[in-house]
């Protein structure tokens, strides 16, 4: 299970399968505030497989950096499966990455609803070689605790991805 590698492990591991499958990734982060690309680039030799992030944390920066749909947002929220859908084929697609995850999530301690609680974090995972994932997960923790936990799921979902 994911939680059982450190945030470190992850990124290193998620290195090496993208050199060895010659693929690049991207992020796209919203709640998470750049953790992954933060995980990612304290790798040594990062730069080889990992692109750029893009760090979308309002609803402007969704629409203007990665070009979500307004009606999307407005539709189902910047918190849900269908955004970071598009925030994730979007960063692919105007960036030189093949494979990216997409973080869009409530950590607390305020924000949630009864619909939304807080720890509620999407995640969308997108290979242009083949391959999607898109899945809603509840966290439980104090804000830092639902971010890193998002950050490794992320490691992991690309890692899985490639």
């Amino acid at each position: 299970m994911f939680t059982e590698k450190t945030v470190q492990e992850l990124a290193q591991l998620l290195g090496d399968k993208l050199t060895q499958a010659g693929l690049v990734a991207a992020t796209a982060e919203s709640c998470t505030g750049g953790g992954v690309a933060y995980a990612i680039t304290e790798i040594s030799g990062s730069s080889l497989w990992f692109d750029r992030s893009f760090i979308t944390y309002s609803n402007d920066a969704k629409m203007q950096m990665l070009e979500v749909d307004k009606v999307l947002i407005d539709k189902h929220g910047a918190v849900s499966e269908q955004v970071v859908k598009e925030m994730a084929i979007n960063a692919v697609k105007l960036s030189e990455a093949d494979i990216c995850v997409a973080i869009s999530g409530i950590a607390g301690p305020g924000g949630g609803s009864e619909e939304k609680p807080v720890g509620t974090v999407c995640f969308s995972w997108y290979n242009a070689h083949g391959g999607e994932k898109t899945e809603t997960y509840l966290f439980v923790g104090d804000r830092s605790e639902v971010r890193t936990q998002a950050i490794r799921l992320a490691l992991s979902g690309l890692i899985d991805i490639i």
